[in-house]
Parts: C-alpha cells; sequence; structure tokens
C-alpha cells in the first residue's frame, strides 16, 4: 500500500487524508498543534458554491477571475466552481449543518465580489469550526494515524523525490505571551518515512505585525519546500481583510456582515467606500483595504468605522439580527465593549491570506515528484492576484480530494507530466544593510514586513527591506528549538516575498506598489492598526 504523510490539518489536510485512506493509501496526519487548531475553524463568512438552479459555474468562474485581476488559472478556476457543489454535498454527509430557512433550503450569502449570493454557512459565523469538527470526526473514525503536536522541521530526500519528512515532537505549544522558558517539554526529532507527503501547512500571516492567522501560521510548509527545491510562485500577493477588529488581538470581522448591509464610514458618517469603486463595501478586498488605509490617512489616523446599525429598522431588531446571523463576531464585538447595533465599531486592515505558494497542478503535485500542495500552502491558480471571498474554504476542498484521490495511482507511475516543471527561486541574496539593522526578533521582521510589504510597496522599501533580510540570515544561528524553526521559515519566506514583489514593478491584484506608472495615489501604512 501507498503510504502517505499529510502534514497539517486543516480542510485542505483532513479531505486529502480522507480520500487517500478511502483510495486505499495508508495515511498518516502530522499537525502542529491539536487536530482541530487550524485555521480552517477562524473561517466566519461561509464557503462559496454553485448550489443554487438560478447560479451557474461560469457566473462563478467570472466573478473568481476578475477578483484575482485576470491572473488565475482558468482551468483551475473551473475545476473549483464545477466540483464545488460535490465537495459541500460532501461536507453535508460528513454532517457540516449548513443553516437552512424554514423550506430546508440552504440560506444563501453575498461577499464582496460576488455577483450572486452563492455563499452557504454554518452556525451564521461558525462555518469554518462546523466544517473543522465535522472532518476532524470523520478522520478519527477512520483508519488514519493522527500525531499532534508535531512540527515539520524539513522534507525528505532530493528535488528528485521526497521520501519522507523530519519533525519535532512534543508536547503542545506555549501561548503567545507566556513565561520564556515555561515549556520545558523535550521535543524529540522523528523521521517518518513516506512515498508521498501533502503538504497542508496553511499561510504565513505571521509575517505582518498585524494578521487575522493565528500563531501557527509561520510559513513552515513554504519554507520546506524552497528548502528542498520545489517551484514556488506568487508570494507577493498577500491579502489583507478590511474589517478587522483593531487591539492587541485582532478580530475578524466577516465580509458576511457588509454583505448583509453593513456599510463603512468616515467621521463624518460619510461612505467613502464608493470612492475608489462602484461596488463600494462589496467591491475586491484589495480595494477596501487600501480605501480605508488612505481614509485612516485623511482622519490623520483615526479609525473609519463599520456602520452595522441599519440592517434591520429598529436597535432592538438589529441586536437580534446580529446576535443570531453573527453570534461569534457578536460575542467579540460585545466583549470590546461596543454595541454594534446601536453604534458603529472600528475597523482596520489586516494580513490574512497568501495567494501564493508551493506551485502545483490540478491534482496538488508539486516540481518535485512525491510532494503535494493543498491549501493556503498551494499556488494552485484559482485566486490569482486577489482571492474572491469564501472560495478558500472550497479550494481546500476540492483541491484537497483531488490530490488524495490520485496519490495511489502516481506511485505506480512515473511523475505526470502535467506537474509544474522545477524552477530556481527568485534570488534573494541582498548585500546587508550598511547600518546595522535592530537586532533580530520576531517582532521586528513583522514590523518591517508590515511597513515595507504590507498594504502599499515601493522599490525603495522592499530594498531596505531586502538589505535587512539579508543582515538578519547572515547573523542566524542554526535553529533548535521550534520557536527558532519557526523564525527560521519566517525569515526565509519573508525573503522570497519581498524578491517576488521587488520582481513585481506593476501593481495588480493585492499587489500594490506607490512607483507604479501611471502613478498611483498613496496609502498609508503607518497607523493602520
Amino acid at each position: 500500500m501507498t503510504a502517505v504523510v499529510v502534514v497539517g490539518s486543516g480542510i485542505a489536510g483532513l479531505a486529502a487524508a480522507l480520500h487517500a485512506r478511502a483510495a486505499g493509501c495508508t495515511v498518516t496526519l502530522v499537525t502542529k498543534d491539536e487536530l482541530g487548531h487550524t485555521n480552517t475553524r477562524f473561517a466566519q463568512g461561509g464557503i462559496a458554491g454553485v448550489l443554487f438552479p438560478d447560479d451557474s459555474v461560469d457566473s462563478h468562474v467570472r466573478d473568481t477571475i476578475a477578483a484575482g485581476a485576470g491572473l488565475c488559472d482558468p482551468a483551475a478556476v473551473r475545476v473549483l466552481a464545477a466540483e464545488g457543489g460535490e465537495r459541500i454535498g460532501e461536507l453535508v454527509q460528513l454532517g457540516v449543518a449548513f443553516d437552512r430557512d424554514a423550506d430546508g433550503a440552504f440560506r444563501k450569502g453575498r461577499e464582496a465580489a460576488h455577483s450572486y449570493p452563492r455563499i452557504v454557512h454554518a452556525g451564521g459565523d461558525a462555518t469554518g469550526r462546523a466544517i473543522e469538527h465535522a472532518l476532524v470526526r470523520a478522520v478519527r473514525a477512520a483508519d488514519v494515524r493522527v500525531v499532534e503536536h508535531a512540527f515539520l522541521v524539513d522534507l525528505v530526500g532530493t528535488a528528485r523525490r521526497v521520501t519522507g519528512i523530519d519533525i519535532l515532537r512534543g508536547s503542545r505549544r506555549p501561548e503567545p505571551g507566556s513565561v520564556p522558558g515555561a515549556d520545558r517539554t523535550a521535543h524529540e526529532p522523528v523521521r517518518i518515512h513516506a512515498d508521498a507527503v501533502v503538504l497542508a501547512t496553511g499561510g504565513a500571516g505571521r509575517l505582518y505585525a498585524h494578521t487575522t492567522n493565528p500563531p501557527v501560521a509561520t510559513g513552515d510548509g513554504i519554507a520546506a519546500a524552497l528548502r528542498i527545491g520545489a517551484a514556488v510562485s506568487d508570494l507577493e500577493f498577500v491579502q489583507f481583510h478590511p474589517t478587522v477588529l483593531p487591539g492587541s488581538e485582532p478580530f475578524l470581522v466577516s465580509e458576511a456582515v457588509r454583505g448583509e448591509g453593513a456599510v463603512l464610514i468616515d467621521d463624518d458618517g460619510r461612505r467613502f467606500a464608493f470612492d475608489a469603486h462602484p461596488d463600494g463595501e462589496l467591491a475586491p478586498r484589495d480595494v477596501v483595504a487600501r480605501v480605508i488605509a488612505r481614509q485612516v490617512t485623511h482622519q490623520d489616523g483615526r479609525p473609519v468605522h463599520l456602520d452595522a446599525t441599519g440592517i434591520r429598522p429598529t436597535a432592538e431588531e438589529t441586536a437580534t439580527f446580529l446576535a443570531r446571523r453573527f453570534p461569534t463576531i457578536d460575542a467579540a464585538v460585545r466583549a470590546r465593549g461596543w454595541d454594534w447595533a446601536r453604534e458603529p465599531i472600528p475597523v482596520t486592515p489586516a494580513a490574512h491570506y497568501l495567494m501564493g505558494g508551493v506551485d502545483t497542478d490540478l491534482y496538488g503535485r508539486t516540481s518535485v515528484p512525491g510532494l503535494y500542495a493543498v491549501g493556503e500552502v498551494a499556488r494552485t491558480g484559482v485566486h490569482g492576484a486577489n482571492r474572491l471571498a469564501s472560495n478558500s474554504l472550497l479550494e481546500g476542498a476540492v483541491f484537497g480530494a483531488r490530490a488524495g484521490d490520485v496519490i495511489a495511482g502516481d506511485a505506480r507511475l512515473p511523475w505526470p507530466a502535467s506537474a509544474p516543471a522545477s524552477a530556481p527561486a527568485p534570488a534573494v541574496a541582498d548585500a546587508p544593510s550598511s547600518t546595522a539593522p535592530e537586532p533580530f526578533t520576531r517582532a521586528a521582521l513583522q514590523r518591517l514586513m508590515w511597513n515595507a510589504a504590507g498594504l502599499e510597496r515601493d522599490e525603495r522599501g522592499l530594498a531596505h527591506a531586502a538589505s535587512v533580510l539579508a543582515g538578519w540570515h547572515a547573523g542566524a544561528a542554526a535553529p533548535e528549538s521550534v520557536a527558532s524553526h519557526e523564525d527560521a521559515n519566517l525569515l526565509l519566506v519573508a525573503s522570497h516575498l519581498v524578491a517576488a514583489a521587488r520582481a513585481r514593478t506593476a501593481s495588480v491584484g493585492a499587489h500594490h506598489r506607490r512607483d507604479a506608472v501611471p502613478a498611483l495615489p498613496a496609502l498609508a501604512t503607518e497607523g493602520v492598526v
């Protein structure tokens, strides 16, 4: 039997594990934290899919490509839209209770850049949690070996074939802010041999000072793929979610809130989003994030506000609706002391999703035989320069299943010609800064990336970032602990992201350059928190 290791336990990894097992593989699933602690469980808005008779695959394809600024792979987008309904049906069979109306039909939701309300949700704004719970249940019921608290150190093998993974296996990682040295549990190095490895490790949101991503999102899979020589692309395309509650623990306010009628207002109560796009608050995410940053600049750093008070005729009706439709968000907003049924709430952009990653074909195959990538760690081509809202869960379900379905067959044949060609990674070597940068810390890296490679970039800032990163690389010690491995991964991915951003001199989608020709209006980065 084909031995498969899946690294990561979000929707993509769990789908890949289940489908690989159903196809006759022996499957080991390793996850960095506990099995259900992934980015998937934080997804609020829902999952997009062609589920209604008055919608169409062609419409979903058009919306996805338009949001991606024309840089999507049309074949991958069509796979996503055409197979999405079946994958959502599979989730229903596994027990995901999507919200339904009195007649038993799915409740429709609309989010930015969709021409049709094709988003379905569960528990109001707890879609990711509902999906994660159902898939975790299914994996625990299947004959899948699960290894929790296992940190991916590296892939085993060469660019000619992957033969397994090296991990550090230990107890639960310390929470952010815990006392240094408080976790004294030794992490045991373990090698797991396999015929195939599926990377489903998520993105790299922890590159940035402000992010919606959990602490585990440190780019581990992308870094491991880079080290073994896998082709990686589009790292410059980082999506910043427009509406996040500010503070030391940012909390995402789903785009579905705007889909239900909430609006963005400035200090004077004016709906300023129409300054940037005729769709206003429901324009693509990159547009809304930048217009918020612009308005913050105009207001001398004061935040803009999301106004949900007019969603229903009275404050009482609005409060009831918000609590029912968005129970998780409602609780988080009220815990911060705001009554959002009666007053607008402050919001700010934060790093949310990485569109680029490890290059794959339509079945998750990478340029390295035996290595697959699914979910946010992968660059499938479906997102282009900017992901369409609620396509991320769908991508994980569709391409996770596709990878799982073909692994057993692939193991008996030469690596298919459809897999991406191997490609040299972009040059990232820069001369270290002539002035000594501040000592490396993760916080310093996150500030550097937020200011130089965040909502807006230009050559001057990117060149400075490249120089500082080169200096940090030169002085880096060999990693030993989980935290130091994470730091090394973040530093490696940051260097490649900056190199990719420097190479793309035009603005497109989420990659927005101040120095593009023709010149574009300046936006804020400092002060947007």
